[in-house]
C-alpha cells in the first residue's frame, strides 16, 4: 500500500508539471533560513557495527545542535528492508533524507522516488548508482585502499602473499576500497585469495578459517573494514600463525586491538564527523544553498606506537 501511495503521489507530480514544477510544500528548500520543525530521515545500513553507530551519533548530535528532529531507522544490512524504510520516512513527511546505503544499486529506486517528491538526499559513506544525490559525505575510500597496500609493501616487501576480505557486494565502499588496494597490490603484491565477508565480524572469522586452510603461505590480510579484520584475527590466533592484518574504519574495538598488539593497522575514518558534515550539508540544501557533490572526511593509517 505504501508503495502504491508513493507511486500515486509521483504520478500527480508528473501530471502537474504543465502548471508547476514546485515540490510539495513540506519538501521545499527552506530558503528563509528558518529551520524550525525540520525533520530529517536517517537510514543506516546497520547498527550492528560500531562504525555506523558512531556515524548515527554524529548525525543525532549535530541535528540536535541545529534544532532539527531526526528519525533513525536501521536497515539491518537488508537492501529490500532499507528501500521500504526510506519509503516509510517519505510517508512521514521528512524534509531531507540522509542515506547510508546497504547496496548502492538497490537503493537507487528509493532515491529516484525522493527526487520526484522534491526531497533532497544526502549519501553517507556510500552513494547510490542512480538518482540525484545532493552530496556524498565520505572518506576517500580509494585512497584508503592505497594506504593499506602501501603499508603492506613497506612492512613485508614486494610480492608478499595477501588475502583480501571484501565487503558487501554492490556497496560503493567495497568497490572503492578494493580499487585503491589493487592499484598497488596488482603490481607489487600477490593477492592469493579474496572473498566477501559482508563487513561482518562473524563472517570474517568463518571466511578466514576457510581461506587459511587453502592458503598456508599467507603473510598479510587486508580487510575492507575493521569488523572483518577483527574476525580474521580470531581465526588466525586459533591457527597459531602470525599474520599481519590491516583493517579499515578505525572503530574503537580496532584501536584497542592495535594497542593490545593484535590488529596490525587500520585505515581510520571519522564516522562522527561524517554524520556531522551530512547534517550541515542537509541544512545548506534546505536553505537553498549549493553544496559540493563530494564532501571528504580526512582519514589516516593507525599503527601501534
Amino acid at each position: 500500500m505504501k508503495k502504491v501511495n508513493l507511486i500515486l503521489i509521483s504520478m500527480v507530480l508528473v501530471l502537474m508539471t504543465g502548471c508547476s514544477l514546485e515540490p510539495p510544500e513540506w519538501a521545499k528548500p527552506n530558503k528563509s533560513g528558518d529551520l524550525n520543525n525540520i525533520k530529517i530521515g536517517l537510514s543506516i545500513s546497520t547498527l550492528n557495527n560500531p562504525f555506523f553507530v558512531s556515524l548515527k551519533d554524529g548525525v543525532v548530535a549535530e541535528a540536535k545542535k541545529q534544532g532539527m528532529e531526526v528519525i533513525v531507522i536501521d536497515a539491518q544490512n537488508d537492501s529490500a528492508k532499507q528501500s521500504n524504510d526510506v519509503e516509510d520516512l517519505m510517508q512521514q513527511g521528512v524534509n531531507a533524507l540522509l542515506i547510508n546505503p546497504t547496496d548502492s544499486s538497490a537503493i537507487s529506486t528509493a532515491v529516484q522516488t525522493a527526487n520526484s517528491l522534491g526531497i533532497p538526499v544526502i549519501a553517507l559513506d556510500r552513494s547510490a548508482e542512480k538518482g540525484k544525490v545532493e552530496s556524498l559525505v565520505a572518506s576517500d575510500n580509494v585512497k584508503g585502499g592505497i594506504l593499506a597496500a602501501e603499508y603492506i609493501v613497506e612492512q613485508l616487501g614486494k610480492d608478499a602473499k595477501v588475502i583480501e576480505l571484501e565487503g558487501v557486494p554492490g556497496a560503493s565502499a567495497t568497490r572503492e576500497r578494493g580499487k585503491g588496494f589493487h592499484e598497488i597490490a596488482d603490481a607489487q603484491l600477490k593477492v592469493i585469495a579474496k572473498q566477501s565477508a559482508d563487513f561482518d565480524r562473524t563472517k570474517g572469522l568463518t571466511v578466514m578459517e576457510n581461506l587459511l586452510q587453502g592458503n598456508p603461505g599467507v603473510q598479510a590480510v587486508f580487510a575492507h573494514n575493521d569488523e572483518m579484520a577483527l574476525g580474521a584475527i580470531e581465526a588466525i590466533q586459533s591457527s597459531g600463525k602470525r599474520i599481519a592484518v590491516i583493517g579499515f574504519d578505525g572503530n574503537i574495538d580496532a584501536l584497542n586491538s592495535i594497542t593490545a598488539g593484535k590488529l596490525t593497522a587500520t585505515v581510520a575514518q571519522q564516522p562522527e564527523l561524517i554524520g556531522q558534515l551530512s547534517v550541515k550539508a542537509a541544512k545548506d540544501v534546505l536553505q537553498g544553498k549549493t553544496v559540493e557533490k563530494s564532501i571528504p572526511a580526512p582519514l589516516k593509517l593507525v599503527v601501534k606506537k
